[in-house]
């Protein structure tokens, strides 16, 4: 079965969305590094629409630029990819589909099919959120930032009960970053 993961940047406050204020001073190898462990375990991205426009309109042009990160680009262009929207879009990135029909019967499908090597929804905390809630997350990786972003889309919403998680594993960088990997767990029927 497929795993699928959620690769998060987040601030101490629970934000986000990544601003590059807070982001970029803290990117660093190894940062680096823990983002290609996360994008080595899967060979399928989906993305929500938002983080779909983003990558699209960066991605492609690093590629052809053939910068420094020129290798990272064309590895993420050739993954297949997933966009969960509601609107009509015009894909011109390779390789990019729609999900068509139930974004929970989308993903199971793909946790099923022996053909995926594993799913990464990078960004996409609308997504993320409802993956978690439906029992379909098998990891959150978090690159948690010291800093309070104080604004902007938190991970988790006001909402009933909790979400317990499990650490699997815990790494911290000179930078300050520390990068979590949690399993959720199931959620308690009072809870």
């Amino acid at each position: 079965m497929a795993r699928t993961i959620s690769t998060l940047f987040i601030a101490l406050d629970g934000v986000v969305e990544p601003d590059e204020t807070w982001h970029f001073p803290y990117f660093d190898d190894n940062m680096g590094a823990a983002v290609s462990e996360d994008y080595d375990a899967a060979d399928t991205l989906l993305l929500g629409r938002v983080t779909y426009d983003s990558f699209a309109g960066a991605w492609p042009d690093r590629e052809t630029a053939g910068g420094e990160d020129a290798e990272f680009a064309r590895l993420i262009g050739d993954m297949r990819k997933i966009v969960v929207t509601r609107q009509a879009l015009e894909l011109d990135w390779r390789n990019t589909e729609i999900v068509s029909g139930d974004l929970l019967d989308a993903v199971a499908a793909l946790r099923a099919d022996p053909g995926t090597k594993g799913v990464l929804i990078p960004g996409s905390v609308s997504v993320v959120r409802q993956l978690l809630a439906a029992g379909l997350l098998d990891e959150l990786r978090l690159l948690v930032h010291p800093v309070a972003a104080r604004s902007g889309m938190r991970l988790f919403d006001e909402g009933d009960g909790v979400y317990p998680l499990r650490l699997l594993r815990s790494e911290s960088y000179p930078t300050g970053v520390v990068r979590l990997v949690y399993a959720p767990q199931a959620r308690s029927s009072a809870g």
